[in-house]
């Protein structure tokens, strides 16, 4: 009987799941309707995801266009833009908001290379968490006579496989990220 790796599997495609969607809000030098995605509108007594109550689209490399899907949110939207501190410059116009993105300057970069190396760190933590439970519940399992000694070898040996390609993927997200950043 060989050790099931399903559970881990699964644990570590969340934890690349996670990290690139929390890169994906990370700003770079392009305005990507992805940047706003984090943002809530308080919009029919409910907190709506701004994607919810508006269409976005790119108008330019550093503008994004939000048209509301109802003229009377346009106020809930502008405020939820401008509340969510993005470093943006909000402008109503008669069909929506145009949300402007300034240019980002060698500090703001390092700043952001510095989040997203954060980012990337949570998500390498996590995998080690994830990998240190799957080896105790191998030696577990070698301990209650479940498998052989071998077999908790070659477990190991394929757990290490499966980690070094989910940290070889999580690196490859975070320096395309940072290339990004950088551009």
């Amino acid at each position: 009987m060989s050790y099931d790796f399903s559970d881990y599997k699964s644990k570590t495609e969340e934890i690349v799941k996670w990290l690139s969607g929390e890169l994906l809000s990370v700003r770079t030098g392009r305005a990507t309707p992805s940047l706003l995605d984090s943002i809530f509108v308080e919009s029919y007594g409910t907190r709506l995801p701004l994607n919810q109550v508006a269409n976005m689209g790119i108008e330019d490399p550093k503008t994004l266009r939000v048209t509301p899907f109802d003229q009377s949110t346009l106020k809930d939207i502008e405020k939820a833009i401008t509340d969510a501190n993005l470093g943006v410059s909000v402008v109503v116009d008669a069909t929506g908001l145009r949300v402007v993105f300034p240019e980002l300057t060698s500090e703001r970069k390092t700043l952001l290379v510095k989040l997203a190396k954060d980012k990337h760190e949570e998500a390498r933590v996590s995998l080690r968490k994830a990998r240190d439970e799957v080896w105790s519940d191998i030696q577990e399992k070698q301990k209650n006579g479940e498998i052989t000694e071998d077999e908790k070898f070659a477990a190991k040996e394929e757990m290490e496989k499966i980690t070094k390609d989910i940290n070889e993927q999580l690196d490859a997200l975070f320096k395309k990220k940072e290339e990004e950043i950088n551009e």
